[in-house]
């Protein structure tokens, strides 16, 4: 959590938060999983600050230094970091959907696991900058971006990006030709199906658990807490991390899951990338039918606004045969089913 006395400085406006810093120079802020929502921080120092978890949804942070600043799962969806120097920031699972990036400097930051859907790249520095598993596809300005030195777009991010990366900032990154050349074939069919992640209640285990085996034996990429959860993570955090990186929010509709408040949330984080993606991420099936009857408002609104697969005979087996035949058709890659949502 945020140092409380960090927090009252900065509440004191960027002017006293800086002199604060060049009075104490040996001190690195605290300002850990802090709400800072729609906050003016621009040209603040927050270099070397630790931001994890906070939210800085919509926040202007124009001309900010953030360098070396941590800034693993903090949510800057829609925020303003025009002109901000965010060298070697670790950007590991952020959000940065919508976030205007232009003129910034990313030199050396990491970018893991990133959401970048919508966000402004142009006129970017950038140089030693590492892209891992992440979906630069629907990146802007990435043409403009201005390379000071090479740096590294894996291989992840290639496929993940289904090739649509500009050539040029390939080129300025230092991938070699004979990649970007061949970089559009070598993607056309990198994946079958969708990554998914199984958000269940924990009394339908015995079916999750069945999917689960299924699917990874028909080669989905897919992913539950029980089997995947490491010892130690954070598992609200580690849950919505696994959400954002994967392709599909697979939703097992239930009495059990519509009355449970974890699986109301990872269906709150689904709507949330959708909104930002613009595509079609939650895939809800049902194993009975209270998500026809029930009142509570999301799970109604599912049920008024999405084709809900039915699994009602998951236990015959020749009704179950059938029904995964056609989940699978819609988890095929590029399958209508990932119709693009208007805004």
């Amino acid at each position: 959590m945020a140092n409380q006395e960090h927090l009252d400085i900065l509440e004191k406006g960027v002017a006293a938060w800086n002199v604060w810093r060049e009075e104490n120079s040996g001190i690195f802020p605290d300002l850990a999983v802090a709400e800072l929502i729609n906050v003016d921080l621009g040209g603040a120092n927050l270099s070397g600050a630790a931001l994890f978890g906070a939210d800085l949804d919509f926040a202007n942070l124009g001309g900010a230094n953030l360098r070396d600043a941590n800034l693993r799962a903090a949510g800057l969806d829609g925020a303003f970091l025009g002109g901000a120097n965010l060298g070697y920031a670790d950007l590991t699972f952020a959000r940065l959907g919508g976030a205007n990036l232009s003129d910034a400097s990313v030199d050396g930051a990491l970018f893991l696991y990133t959401i970048l859907a919508g966000a402004q790249f142009g006129h970017a520095i950038m140089g030693r900058t590492v892209f891992v598993d992440v979906d630069l596809s629907a990146v802007k300005g990435l043409e403009s971006v201005v390379h000071r030195a090479p740096s590294t777009i894996g291989i992840d991010t290639i496929y993940r990006s289904q090739g649509k990366i500009p050539d040029s900032f390939l080129r300025g990154a230092g991938v070699p030709e004979n990649l970007i050349a061949y970089m559009r074939s070598l993607t056309g069919a990198a994946f079958d199906f969708y990554s998914c992640f199984i958000s269940y209640s924990s009394k339908d285990q015995d079916f999750a658990e069945r999917l689960h085996a299924d699917l990874q034996a028909k080669g989905v990429r897919c992913w539950f807490a029980p089997e995947d959860l490491k010892i130690g993570d954070r598992f609200r955090s580690r849950i919505d991390e696994s959400i954002r990186i994967h392709d599909k929010l697979l939703l097992v509709l239930s009495r059990n899951s519509i009355n449970s408040a974890w699986v109301e949330k990872e269906v709150e984080t689904a709507f949330e990338r959708e909104t930002w993606e613009k595509r079609t991420v939650l895939f809800p099936i049902r194993l009975d039918d209270e998500v026809m009857e029930t009142s509570e408002a999301w799970a109604a609104d599912i049920r008024r606004t999405r084709h809900i697969g039915d699994m009602t005979g998951w236990k015959v087996h020749d009704s179950y045969a059938k029904s995964f035949e056609r989940l699978l058709c819609d988890l095929k890659a590029g399958h209508a089913a990932d119709a693009k949502i208007d805004p």
